[in-house]
C-alpha cells in the first residue's frame, strides 16, 4: 500500500504539488484569522463548580469587567478627575454598572496610594459590541491624568485580550525560531540545501493545513488559547520528524536505484514506519477523549486532525517534491554497519545490567521531584509581568485587603433570605456574605475560606461546605472549587486514559513486531522518560530553578493541565523513535541476523536518524519555550526534555541493552498471538539484506 502510494505521487507530482500549493495559501489566508476567534473554555457541566457557574452567569445581570488601577498619590487627591471618569464609564453603551474606590468600600488600597475602578459590562453583549466596549472603557480609564498618577487597566475582559494577543505572538515566534533551525540540522544532516528544504516545506504546508483545520474547528465552537500552539507545535514537529526519515531513506535507496524506484522503496519501508507512527501518536491523543472537559476533546480532536495532515504531508508531498527534484538530490555515502552508533551498542551489550540499572536510577530519581507537585488553573498570572492585566492583578493581590484571596461562589436556587439564613450557621471562614438576589429563585454570595483560597483549607472549605448542604439546591463553585473538581477529574480519569494508550500502543507494536515482550518494555522505558520530564518542570516551574535563565516568574504551582498533554504528546512522538529502531532492528533480524546483531545494525542505521529527529522537535519544542505565556513555556519545555532523554538515554541505552538481555525471547509470543501476526500483522514490503557480521 505504501509503495503504491510513493508510485503514485512520483507519477502525479505535479498534481500534488498544486494541491498542497493551494492549501498553503488557503491555510495562511483563512487559518490564520483564528486567532480572533480563541476563548477560554469551561470545564464540563458535569462538575458541580461549572453546573454553578453556569447558573450564575445565566442569570447574573453582569458579563465581563475591566478594572482600572489609579496608583500614586492619595486617593483624596485625584477625587476629581476619578469621580469625572467613573461619570463618563457610567454612560458608555454596554456598562452594567460602575463602583470605585470613591464611593464603595474595599477598594483602596491599605497604603491609601491606589484605588480601584471596577467597570462590570452587560451580560448579553456580542462580541463586537463587547470589543468596543472594552476599547471604550479602557481609553477612558488611560485618559484619567494627575500629577503622579499611573492608570493601568486590566481586568478579566483584558485578560482574555492580552492572551489571545500574546498565544498569537508566541505561536509566530515558536515557528520563526524552530523553522530556521530546523533548515540548519537539515542541512547538517543532509549535507545539503536541496534535500533539507523538502522537510521544511512539508513543515510549512502541515502548518498551514492545521491551522486551516483549527479554523474549521473554530466554526464548531470556542477554542481555548492554549490549542492553537500546542497543535501547531505538534504539526510542526512531526511533520519536519516525518520528512526526516522519508528523505533518509530515499538518499540510502538512491545507491541502488533510479529515483522512481528509491522513492517507491523509500515509502514501503519510511512510510510504513510513519504510518505506525502516526497511528501511535493519534491513539495516545485519544486517550484525551476519556476526559470530561471539552478542553481535553478539543485539543484531542485538533490534535487527531492535525496528525492526520503531517502524516498526509509526509507521505503524499514528500515524494512529489523528490521527484521533481530527481537527481538533484544524489544518494548518501554508502551506509556502513559499522560506525559509533554500532560501538556504541556493542559497549552496552557487554553491560546490559549495569547499563539498565544505572540508566534506569537516573531516570527515577529525576522524576521524585514530581511527588511534591502543586497545581492551579492560571489567569493573568500567566501573563508576562510586562502586560498591564497582569500588573493589575499583582498590585490588586499585594495591596488592597483581601487581594490575595480567592472567594468560594455560592449559587443557591432559593430566595436571597434563605441563603442569608443558611450563611448564619457559617463557622470558620475569614468572611461570609452577604446574599444577593440575582433572580426569582436564584440567589448568590460569596464565602472567603481562610487564608489565600489557593490552599489545602480552601480545600478543605469546599468538601465541608459540599458536606453540609442546606435544605435547597446549593452549588459550590468559584476559583478554588473549579481547581479541586479538575483534580478530581485527573484523579479519576487519568488511569483509564494511560490504559487506552497503553493498549492501543501495545496493539500497534505487536502488529509490528510480533513480540508481546517488546512493546511491554517499550511502554515502561517511555513512563521512566516521561517522569524525568515531570520531575524538571517542577523544579523549573514549580520551584523556580532556572527562573531568570528562561525569563519567567515562578507562580509556586504548574499549570493543571500541562501533565496531562504532556503525558499525552510525549507518549505519542517518543513512541516514534521506538517505531523507526525497532523497524531497522526487525528488519535485519527478519532477514536472518542473530539477535545482538540485528540490534547493533538496526542502532548504527537508525541511530542518526533518530537523534537528528529528536533534535528538530527540541528545537521546536525550545522554539514554543521561548515564548512569554508560562502554560505554553512550561509545555514546550517538558516536550523537549521528555525527546531528549527519550532519543538518548532510553533508545541508545536502555533498548540495546534490554534486547540484549531478552535474546530471542524479544521475538516471543504466545502460540495464538503468533499466528494472529502471522495473519494480520504488518510487514516490510521487502526484506533488508542481511549485513555481513563482523568479527
Amino acid at each position: 500500500m505504501f509503495a503504491a502510494l510513493g508510485r503514485l505521487c512520483f507519477r502525479h507530482r505535479r498534481l500534488v504539488l498544486l494541491f498542497w500549493t493551494g492549501l498553503l495559501v488557503a491555510g495562511f489566508a483563512f487559518g490564520s484569522q483564528v486567532f480572533g476567534r480563541l476563548e477560554p473554555q469551561r470545564a464540563a457541566p458535569v462538575f458541580e463548580s461549572v453546573r454553578g457557574a453556569n447558573l450564575l452567569d445565566e442569570h447574573s445581570p453582569t458579563g465581563g469587567r475591566v478594572t482600572g488601577l489609579l496608583d500614586g498619590p492619595p486617593v483624596a487627591q485625584v477625587r476629581g478627575p476619578a469621580v469625572a471618569a467613573v461619570a463618563d464609564l457610567r454612560a458608555i453603551p454596554g456598562v452594567h454598572q460602575v463602583r470605585s474606590a470613591w464611593d464603595a468600600d474595599g477598594l483602596t488600597s491599605i497604603d491609601g496610594r491606589a484605588g480601584l475602578i471596577v467597570v462590570d459590562l452587560v451580560n448579553d453583549l456580542s462580541s463586537a459590541q463587547n470589543t468596543e466596549t472594552v476599547d471604550r472603557v479602557a481609553d477612558r480609564l488611560h485618559a484619567i491624568s494627575a500629577p503622579g498618577l499611573t492608570v493601568l487597566a486590566g481586568g478579566g475582559s483584558l485578560v482574555n485580550r492580552e492572551v489571545n494577543q500574546q498565544v498569537a505572538e508566541d505561536t509566530a515566534r515558536g515557528e520563526m525560531i524552530a523553522i530556521p533551525a530546523a533548515l540548519v540540522v537539515m542541512v547538517l544532516v543532509f549535507g545539503g540545501f536541496l534535500a533539507a528544504g523538502v522537510p521544511v516545506l512539508g513543515a510549512l504546508c502541515s502548518i498551514a493545513g492545521a491551522l486551516l483545520t483549527l479554523y474549521g474547528f473554530s466554526a464548531l465552537g470556542n477554542l481555548d488559547p492554549n490549542i492553537v500552539p500546542v497543535t501547531t507545535v505538534l504539526s510542526l514537529g512531526l511533520s519536519l520528524d516525518y520528512a526526516l526519515l522519508y528523505v533518509s531513506r530515499y538518499k540510502e535507496e538512491r545507491q541502488d536505484h533510479g529515483v522512481e524506484a528509491a522513492i517507491e522503496r523509500a515509502a514501503a519501508t519510511a512510510g510504513r514506519a510513519i504510518g505506525y507512527s502516526a497511528v501511535i501518536v493519534g491513539v495516545s491523543l485519544a486517550g484525551l477523549f476519556v476526559f470530561q472537559s471539552p478542553f481535553y476533546h478539543a485539543i484531542g480532536a485538533a490534535g487527531v486532525s492535525v496528525v492526520g495532515v503531517a502524516v498526509l504531508a509526509s507521505l503524499t508531498l514528500t515524494p512529489a517534491l523528490l521527484g521533481v527534484l530527481g537527481n538533484r538530490i544524489g544518494p548518501q555515502r554508502s551506509a556502513s554497519d559499522e560506525g559509533r552508533f554500532a560501538r556504541l551498542a556493542r559497549a552496552v551489550q557487554r553491560r546490559p545490567v549495569a547499563t539498565v540499572g544505572v540508566v534506569s536510577l537516573v531516570l527515577v530519581l529525576s522524576a521524585l521531584p514530581f511527588l511534591g507537585v502543586r497545581f492551579s488553573n492560571g489567569g493573568a498570572d500567566l501573563l508576562p509581568t510586562s502586560f498591564e492585566s497582569r500588573q493589575v492583578a499583582d498590585l490588586t493581590r499585594d495591596r488592597f485587603p483581601g487581594g490575595d484571596a480567592s472567594p468560594i461562589q455560592l449559587v443557591a436556587r432559593s430566595t436571597q433570605a434563605e441563603l442569608q439564613g443558611y450563611l448564619g450557621t457559617l463557622r470558620g471562614f475569614a468572611r461570609v456574605g452577604p446574599a444577593r438576589q440575582l433572580a426569582p429563585g436564584v440567589a448568590t454570595a460569596e464565602v472567603f475560606p481562610v487564608g489565600n483560597g489557593r490552599d489545602d483549607r480552601a480545600d478543605d472549605a469546599v468538601t465541608w461546605l459540599r458536606a453540609h448542604r442546606p435544605g435547597f439546591e446549593l452549588y459550590v463553585a468559584g476559583r478554588g472549587a473549579g481547581l479541586m473538581d479538575f483534580r478530581n477529574e485527573m484523579a479519576e480519569r487519568l488511569p483509564w486514559a494511560i490504559l487506552v494508550v497503553a493498549l492501543g500502543t501495545f496493539v500497534m507494536l505487536f502488529l509490528l513486531t510480533g513480540s508481546v515482550l517488546v512493546p511491554i518494555k517499550a511502554l515502561l522505558m517511555n513512563t521512566l522518560s516521561l517522569g524525568a520530564a515531570f520531575g524538571a518542570i517542577v523544579l523549573i516551574f514549580q520551584d523556580g530553578f532556572l527562573a531568570d535563565l528562561l525569563g519567567f516568574t515562578p507562580t509556586g504551582t504548574l499549570e493543571t493541565w500541562v501533565p496531562v498533554l504532556v503525558f499525552m504528546f510525549a507518549f505519542g512522538l517518543s513512541m516514534d523513535y521506538e517505531v523507526f529502531l525497532l523497524a531497522r532492528i526487525k528488519e535485519f533480524h527478519d532477514a536472518g541476523l542473530p539477535n545482538d546483531r540485528a540490534v547493533a545494525v538496526g542502532l548504527q542505521r537508525s541511530g542518526k536518524i533518530i537523534t537528528s529527529a529528536a533534535l528538530v522537535m527540541v528545537v521546536v519544542f525550545g522554539g514554543f519555550a521561548a515564548g512569554r505565556m508560562l502554560g505554553i513555556k512550561e509545555m514546550g519545555l517538558a516536550l523537549a526534555i521528555a525527546i531528549a532523554v527519550d532519543a538518548t538515554l532510553v533508545r541508545c541505552l536502555l533498548v540495546p541493552a534490554t534486547m540484549t538481555l531478552l535474546g530471542r525471547w524479544n521475538w516471543w509470543a504466545p502460540g495464538p498471538l503468533r499466528r494472529l501476526h502471522d495473519r494480520f500483522g504488518l510487514r516490510e514490503e521487502r526484506r533488508a539484506e542481511p549485513a555481513v557480521p563482523v568479527g
